[in-house]
């Protein structure tokens, strides 16, 4: 039996664990459980809150501890306690709601649901922004707890956010994203990327744009912050830690890894960050990847 590379496992979920269709293929689940049986720790690191990839996090059987909400929040899937979180100043999450509501979208206030009570607070400002189909789809489909706010000023709590997001068409979302580079600069962590769609949301606009989500974060809060922290819990260096992604929002983990894997279908950043490339999620790209590593051959 070859010799054990890699003690700790870091997975994606959206487009690296997840195949197309949004589920969890049988090799994949086999892949992990060998990964278990040969001494690796499985985490999972994904942009959704916990209640958000808590059927996923069933079908691995997963229970240690998970990296949610891009990174913010580091929790424990069976008790359903944070045992982390990268809170965001006050301030930088005023200015983001801010131009959300600017530009004619509500804000999405990710809470830390242990302390908050709830998921998400939605800033809908005095005009009573609509939310898109596409955020209102998601949160029936994830049976999110949320509450609607007019402002920020109502936010009982602004100690317990994580994140401040919106959903929206591609091209509008990069010019508030540059509106935010530029403000906040290194004070916060800004990502923008293709959101999770139904069937019936998977359009594009008359000029080629498609839906994104753009999300701003506390300076410290990216995955790897989470897998890094969680890693030196378990006495794990750097050198072994794998992590498999396909976003932006994997960059960081993917290069701050000893094995950075790429998804055949990861964006050309995700590829050019990471050490090796697997195949893509509609070819179970996870379970081929986890076979090259514990048959030594990476």
């Amino acid at each position: 039996m070859p010799e054990r590379r890699y003690d700790l496992l870091a997975l994606d979920l959206d487009g690296t664990t997840f195949d197309p269709a949004g589920r969890i293929t049988q090799a994949t689940i086999a892949a992990i459980s060998r990964a278990r049986a040969a001494g690796v720790r499985i985490t999972v690191c994904t942009g959704r809150g916990l209640v958000e990839c808590e059927d996923a996090l069933g079908r691995i059987g997963q229970t240690d501890p998970v990296v949610v909400a891009g990174g913010s929040i580091t929790a424990c899937p069976v008790t359903r306690r944070t045992l982390h979180r990268f809170a965001m100043d006050s301030a930088i999450v005023s200015r983001a709601v801010e131009l959300f509501i600017r530009h004619g979208h509500p804000a999405l206030v990710l809470k830390d649901p242990l302390d908050a009570g709830f998921d998400y607070l939605v800033v809908v400002g005095e005009e009573k922004l609509d939310l898109d189909p596409v955020t209102l789809w998601w949160f029936s489909k994830m049976k999110v707890e949320v509450r609607f706010v007019p402002s920020l000023a109502d936010d009982g709590h602004p100690e317990h956010t994580v994140r401040a997001g919106v959903c929206g068409l591609s091209g509008t979302l990069a010019g508030i994203k540059g509106d935010l580079d530029r403000e906040l600069g290194e004070r916060a962590v800004v990502h923008h990327f293709p959101a999770v769609v139904a069937p019936e949301h998977e359009r594009r606009s008359g000029d080629g744009q498609t839906l994104h989500v753009l999300e701003v974060f506390d300076k410290d809060a990216t995955k790897w912050s989470a897998v890094s922290r969680l890693a030196r819990q378990w006495g794990i260096e750097p050198s072994r830690i794998a992590a498999i992604g396909d976003e932006v929002n994997d960059i960081a983990m993917l290069k701050g890894a000893g094995l950075g894997i790429a998804m055949g279908n990861a964006v050309p950043a995700a590829r050019a960050a990471a050490k090796r490339q697997t195949k893509s999620n509609a070819e179970d790209g996870v379970a081929w990847a986890v076979g090259k590593i514990l048959d030594g051959e990476w």
